[in-house]
């Protein structure tokens, strides 16, 4: 096990100095070492739709206080943390600030498509009091691996119909409805976090979206607090959830899903479970409405099916 540590120490320290001399890697870094002080700064220096490739923007470990976005025109970007939990993305917006709503207060707004980021943490430290979004993505062929995301209400919003993000070794806190959208995306061996008895997801899945949020060797986590937390209600009629082969600890709500008061959403909503373990994964008093897959109907659902366009991106290690 000592080797095998140090093997991943070497690779890293290995990994951080080509990241930084690499010619198509820009370096931020608060104490002014790198190419640039703020995290803006980088992404705005990067072409638009980069002839050049993909370039990486590489941040070292430091508190980055900044309101970001990625336009649409910023494309095939790596950006990639020193230190995950002490490379900190950081704003604190939220609804009730000038009533601007949930859709402003972003800490990180991602548009453009093909982006990977890796290895830092996007934080709304926000107070409690409104929708207060970390992570805002709206481009395609987005991919998060080992990456926090850290806030209360609202905390991912997957928001575009038809556009597909990966999280994959993640952590994922929140209160309410804190994973909520339109998008395709699936979590790979994530941790959920649930810091009061609420709601985790608020899929709103349009009716011709075959696929929403698919939850796949997550481990979901209560606050000593919760005692009744859903697994989901739906933001809209057609919302597609799926938690397969999950741990779902004492403190999930033994009816697991909710209908957000609305009687009739209980007929179109497309929830559904599989294979999960723990004492919050007990089936025997779940609502009616929602499907237990058969070993046949989960082996369906891959990746490579809920991704599945006609651009053939399988997102890869």
């Amino acid at each position: 096990m000592k080797k095998i540590n140090l093997l991943l120490i070497c690779l890293s320290i290995i990994f951080s100095i080509s990241a930084q001399t690499s010619p198509n890697t820009i370096v931020v870094d608060r104490n002014g070492t790198g190419h640039f002080r703020t995290v803006q700064q980088a992404i705005d220096s990067v072409r638009a739709f980069n002839p050049a490739g993909t370039v990486t923007i590489f941040i070292k470990k430091g508190f980055y206080k900044e309101k970001l976005i990625i336009p649409t025109h910023v494309c095939n970007l790596n950006i990639v943390g020193e230190d995950r939990d002490k490379t900190i993305l950081n704003y604190d917006d939220h609804a009730n600030i000038n009533k601007m709503g949930t859709f402003k207060t972003f800490t990180l707004k991602i548009s453009g498509n093909d982006i990977v980021m890796e290895n830092l943490t996007v934080e709304n430290s926000a107070a409690q009091m409104g929708q207060a979004v970390a992570l805002h993505v709206e481009g395609d062929r987005i991919t998060f691996r080992n990456c926090r995301f850290l806030g209360n209400q609202d905390t991912i919003y997957a928001g575009r119909e038809n556009s597909r993000q990966l999280f994959e070794n993640c952590y994922i806190e929140g209160t309410t409805d804190f994973i909520f959208g339109p998008s395709t995306a699936w979590f790979e061996a994530c941790t959920i976090h649930c810091k009061r008895n609420s709601y985790i997801t608020a899929a709103n899945t349009p009716q011709t979206i075959n696929y929403g949020f698919i939850f796949n060797n997550c481990t979901v986590t209560l606050a000593d607090s919760v005692s009744a937390m859903y697994l989901g209600r739906p933001w809209r009629a057609y919302s597609m959830t799926v938690f397969m082969n999950c741990n779902l600890p004492k403190g999930i709500h033994r009816s697991g899903w909710d209908n957000w008061r609305n009687a009739e959403n209980e007929k179109t909503v497309r929830y559904a479970e599989f294979n999960n373990r723990g004492e919050g994964a007990k089936l025997d008093q779940r609502v009616k409405w929602i499907k237990v897959l058969t070993q046949k109907e989960a082996s369906i659902i891959t990746k490579e099916e809920v991704f599945k366009r006609n651009d053939g991106w399988i997102p890869s290690k």
